[in-house]
C-alpha cells in the first residue's frame, strides 16, 4: 500500500501537497546550504516526465548565480550519481529545450532507460528499479485481467470485485538526483568556474504536464458518493476566450489505482497527461478530467457499484461549470476504465461523441446500443479476456448493419508505421476501428509482465488515435 505522504512527496510540485509530502518545493535554506558547499551553484530541480510505464526522472536545472556560455559546455562537466547523462546545455529558465541559450541554469538530460528512472511501480519495491508493472494480488490487476475467459456475468477468478476499497501495493519514489560539477564552466563574462567536487541534491521538483492539472472532490447529492478527481484546462480558457466552447477527454483508470491518491492516474501512464501535453493541446484544445476511485466500480459480473453514476454526474457538473461542447465529450480508459467506457456509452447514450477503448470489454448481450456509437478499440490478441470480449461486441456491432474496421498492428511499430496504422484503419471509413496488437508483440515492446497491462502503455502513444478523437462529434439518429 502507498504511503500518502510518500507518495505526495514524489509529485511535491502539485497543487501544493510539497508541505503535505514533506518535500520543498521552494526551499530558500536549502538552497542556502547547496550554494555555500557548491560555490557559484545555487540549487538544483528534477524535472519528472510521465511515459507510458509511469512517471520518470529525466533531467535536473542546475541554477548558478552568473550567466553560463552554453557554447563552452561540455557534456562531461557533469556527473549525476546512478544516471546516465545524454545532454547539457544552458538556458535562461529552468525548462528543457531543443537547443541552449545562455543563462543561469545549467540544464542536465537524463537517459530515461537508466534502472533508476522510473519512480512509478505497481508492484512494491520503491518504483525505482524498473519492475513497475508486477501485479499485487489484491489489487493491481483489473477486473478483466484474469488470465482465463469467464462466461459473462460470472466473476473472473483472481480479479478485484466491485466496492473493494483496498489499495494496492503501488508506489511512488520521491523525485531526488546528486549531481556535481565534474569539469570547468565558462561564464559569459569570460570567466571559468572550476570543477567542484562538492555535490548538490534536488531541493525541488518540477513535473511536467502532471503539476498543470488541479485536484478536485466531488460529492455527488445523487448517489452520495464523493470522487476525487483531476482536472486540466485549456490554456486559452484559463486566459479568457469569450463565447469558446472546448472538448473533453475523460480518462478512468484501470483497478490497480483504487484508493491509492487523487493523483495517481496522471503518474501511473500515458492515458490522461497524453491528452494535456502541450503538442497535444496545440493541435486540440481540451479539457481533461481524469477521476481517482476510491473503490473498484465494476467487476466481471458487469453490476457497477454508485461511482459508476456518480462518473456521469461528474462529465455533467464540468460541463455546466466550465466552457465544455456537449457536442465533443469524450471517454477513454483502460481495463476497469474501458469496461466503464462501454458500459457509460450503453447507460448514457448522448453523454459522449466516441470512445477510445484499452484493453476492457462489456457483455455481448447488452452490446447492440454500441453499434451507434464513434469507437476506437485497442486491445493485445494475448489478452485472455479483453480480445474475445471485443471481438464478441465488434460481431453484435457489425450484425448491427454498422461497419467495422479491424487490423493487427505490431505492438513494436514505429511512431511512422503508427501513423500510417491509423491512416489505413481510417481509410475503412468506419464508426468503429477494431485495432488489435499481434500476440507477443505487447510484452516485447512494453515494461509489463502480462500482455493486459502492457497494452496501455504503448496504445496511448498513437498521436493518430488521439486526433481521430477529436474529429468524432455527436451523433444522432444513427
Amino acid at each position: 500500500m502507498v504511503d500518502r505522504r510518500t507518495f505526495i512527496a514524489g509529485t511535491a510540485a502539485v497543487s501544493g501537497l510539497a508541505a503535505a509530502g514533506g518535500l520543498s518545493v521552494s526551499n530558500a535554506s536549502a538552497q542556502d546550504a547547496a550554494a555555500s558547499q557548491a560555490g557559484h551553484i545555487k540549487g538544483a530541480t528534477a524535472i519528472t516526465k510521465v511515459y507510458g510505464a509511469g512517471q520518470k526522472l529525466i533531467a535536473l536545472a542546475v541554477e548558478y548565480d552568473r550567466d553560463i556560455d552554453n557554447s563552452a559546455l561540455s557534456g562531461s562537466a557533469f556527473e549525476v550519481a546512478d544516471r546516465t547523462v545524454t545532454k547539457v546545455y544552458a538556458n535562461r529558465t529552468p525548462e528543457l529545450a531543443e537547443r541552449g541559450r545562455d543563462g543561469r541554469y545549467v540544464m542536465v538530460e537524463l537517459s530515461p532507460d537508466d534502472d533508476g528512472a522510473l519512480l512509478w511501480s505497481t508492484g512494491g519495491g520503491g518504483g525505482g528499479g524498473g519492475g513497475g508493472d508486477t501485479a499485487s494480488p489484491s489489487a493491481s490487476t483489473s477486473a478483466s485481467a484474469s488470465p482465463s475467459p469467464s462466461p459473462s456475468g460470472s466473476t473472473g477468478a483472481g480479479g478485484p470485485k466491485v466496492g473493494d476499497t483496498t489499495p494496492s501495493n503501488a508506489t511512488l519514489t520521491p523525485a531526488s538526483a546528486t549531481v556535481t560539477q565534474t569539469g570547468p564552466v565558462a561564464t559569459v563574462r569570460g570567466g571559468v568556474l572550476p570543477t567542484n567536487s562538492t555535490s548538490v541534491t534536488t531541493s525541488s521538483v518540477t513535473n511536467l504536464v502532471v503539476d498543470d492539472f488541479r485536484q478536485f472532490t466531488f460529492d455527488d447529492p445523487a448517489t452520495g458518493q464523493t470522487l476525487r478527481y483531476n482536472l486540466f484546462v485549456p490554456k486559452s480558457h484559463r486566459h479568457g476566450s469569450p463565447g469558446r466552447r472546448y472538448p473533453l477527454v475523460l480518462f478512468m483508470h484501470d483497478a490497480s489505482l483504487i484508493n491509492i491518491d487523487t493523483i495517481s492516474p496522471l503518474v501511473q501512464g500515458n492515458g490522461a497527461v497524453c491528452w494535456a501535453s502541450p503538442e497535444d493541446q496545440a493541435r486540440n484544445e481540451a479539457f481533461v478530467l481524469a477521476p481517482e476511485y476510491g473503490a473498484v466500480v465494476v467487476d466481471d459480473d458487469y453490476e457497477p457499484m454508485a461511482l459508476f453514476e456518480t462518473t456521469a454526474h461528474l462529465v455533467e457538473e464540468i460541463t455546466e461549470t466550465y466552457a465544455v461542447d456537449t457536442d465533443r465529450r469524450y471517454t477513454t480508459g483502460q481495463s476497469m476504465g474501458a469496461m466503464m467506457s462501454l458500459g457509460l456509452n450503453i447507460a448514457y447514450p448522448d453523454l459522449f461523441a466516441a470512445a477510445y477503448i484499452v484493453a476492457g470489454q462489456w457483455p455481448a448481450e447488452q452490446a447492440a446500443p454500441l453499434a451507434r456509437k464513434n469507437l476506437w478499440i485497442a486491445v493485445s490478441q494475448d489478452d485472455a479476456k479483453a480480445y474475445p470480449g471485443e471481438n464478441a461486441i465488434t460481431d453484435v456491432i457489425a450484425a448491427q448493419g454498422t461497419s467495422v474496421g479491424k487490423a493487427v498492428w505490431d505492438a513494436g511499430a514505429t511512431a511512422a508505421q503508427f501513423a500510417a496504422d491509423v491512416r489505413n484503419l481510417e481509410k475503412q471509413k468506419a464508426p468503429v476501428s477494431y485495432a488489435a496488437f499481434l500476440t507477443g508483440t505487447v510484452t516485447a515492446n512494453s515494461t509489463a509482465t502480462n500482455a493486459h497491462m502492457g497494452t496501455w502503455q504503448i496504445a496511448y502513444d498513437i498521436p493518430g488515435i488521439r486526433d481521430w478523437i477529436f474529429r468524432q462529434t455527436r451523433r444522432t439518429g444513427r
